[in-house]
């Protein structure tokens, strides 16, 4: 019997150890617009409690497709889901942060924020029909600026992305012959141009191209020293990308009427609103199979919101406000455990 009594013993501590071995690592997958503030994010956190979090900078639709197939903890993705789409296939999505998609050039002899460009003309440049740099549609919005006569070369993402939904979202709301011939999605067919992987490659094919344009997230033009320019908002002020025209445009959110937290904020109004604003989304199963790993998850995004702000604004993304915050963790109560409860009943600290 003591034999016995020590066998069960055994399997029930083994199996114990199993779980906190389980729940001591969570992985997501998916958006590269997040992942310089996710990594130090990771980071700090793991150095504070031991949890390590795997992050596959994989772009937002490899993150859909990973957290649909459940392969990953957590899916990330810069384009929101609708109401439909997270219904089907059981999930819930919720805003981490807020920052700045950025077109970059790179054009000999001009400086960073030299060159001011509207969503017009970077749309006709993506359509091809704005080819050169020396365009009279570019020079009449640069004056005193000299343009090279030197072919134009587009540079786009050719994963499927949430900095291109974010992209194209803006060229929609701008263009009605963009949103017409090419529409807005994780992924589009554009008419001209290079391909690169994830915001690193559209950063490096823009960095190596001569007359190269490209879009990335703030994070990898600052990191990457690219050339970015000054954008013309809603209001008709010219604007760079930085901490402050991304706090403007994320100051005119309304997160309170937002359906599933499905907002975009893109071309806000507002005399410092940067254009091309965006939030970048977690994704999670409602019914979760292993509670503890979710539990650790939502652990590590709560540390996030209260304690990695700074952090966040150093690397010129915009944290979530506490209002934000708080209707998030109610929805956190549609992640539930087998037996239907909660898997996060509150703060562990």
């Amino acid at each position: 019997m003591n034999a016995f009594r020590t066998a069960l013993l055994g399997i029930t501590a083994a199996a114990a150890i199993a779980v906190v071995a389980q729940a001591a690592e969570i992985n997501g997958a998916g958006a590269t617009f997040p992942y310089p503030i996710y990594a130090k994010w990771a980071e700090a956190y793991a150095a504070k409690t031991g949890l390590k979090m795997n992050y596959q900078s994989i772009g937002s639709g490899g993150g859909i497709k990973q957290i649909t197939a459940k392969t990953v903890d957590f899916g990330a993705s810069d384009m929101p889901l609708k109401a439909a789409d997270l219904e089907k296939d059981g999930l819930t999505q919720f805003p981490m942060v807020m920052g700045g998609v950025v077109p970059v050039v790179n054009i000999e002899g001009i400086k960073p924020g030299e060159l001011k460009l509207d969503g017009k003309v970077i749309s006709d440049i993506y359509l091809g029909k704005v080819t050169k740099w020396n365009d009279p549609a570019i020079a009449s919005l640069n004056s005193g600026v000299k343009l090279p006569d030197q072919a134009i070369a587009p540079v786009y993402r050719s994963d499927g992305s949430g900095t291109t939904f974010i992209f194209t979202h803006y060229l929609s709301e701008v263009s009605p012959e963009w949103k017409e011939k090419i529409g807005e999605n994780t992924s589009v067919q554009f008419p001209t141009g290079l391909g690169g992987k994830g915001n690193e490659g559209v950063s490096a094919m823009a960095s190596r191209t001569s007359g190269a344009i490209g879009y990335v997230e703030y994070a990898y033009a600052k990191q990457n020293k690219l050339t970015y320019m000054m954008l013309r908002n809603r209001d008709g002020q010219f604007v760079s990308p930085e901490s402050r025209t991304f706090q403007s445009a994320a100051a005119n959110a309304d997160w309170s009427k937002a359906q599933d937290f499905n907002l975009l904020l893109t071309n806000q109004p507002g005399k410092d609103s940067w254009p091309i604003t965006g939030a970048t989304f977690i994704l999670m199963h409602k019914q979760q199979g292993k509670p503890e790993v979710a539990r650790e998850a939502i652990n590590f995004f709560d540390w996030c919101y209260r304690n990695g702000g700074k952090m966040a604004e150093e690397l010129d993304y915009v944290p979530m406000p506490e209002s934000v915050v708080k209707m998030v963790e109610q929805s956190w109560q549609q992640i539930k455990n087998p037996d239907g409860k909660p898997v996060w009943t509150g703060r562990a600290s």
